[in-house]
């Protein structure tokens, strides 16, 4: 795994979203809930809009335009409009800083 670092753990406050460049070919969000810290594809399955500007609730991640929520877990679409899950990536701390793995996005798996 080629982790990279995505930004400080101090810049995305507890229910909040950050879109980071870790040089990717693709978004990413970094998302910050109770249950630790997510990253996430930042674009929307659906109306390809930036998820890290919508609303954090436990594990789940809404989009502002449509009110679709995607699980931070597993990237699964958990309401429509969208149907498509978007990919979620290895996260890890070390220090105050978080690392993500860009190339290599957890793989969904429908429950």
């Amino acid at each position: 795994m080629s982790f990279v670092r995505a930004c400080a753990v101090a810049e995305v406050p507890l229910g909040g979203a950050l879109a980071v460049d870790v040089g990717a070919e693709t978004e990413i969000a970094v998302v910050n809930t109770a249950e630790g810290f997510f990253a996430i594809r930042d674009v929307c399955s659906h109306a390809e809009v930036p998820l890290s500007d919508g609303d954090v609730a436990d594990c789940t991640l809404e989009c502002y335009m449509h009110g679709s929520a995607f699980d931070l877990r597993t990237g699964a679409a958990l309401n429509l409009p969208a149907t498509a899950p978007v990919p979620v990536y290895p996260t890890r701390i070390v220090g105050d800083d978080l690392y993500l793995d860009p190339d290599n996005p957890i793989e969904f798996q429908e429950q």
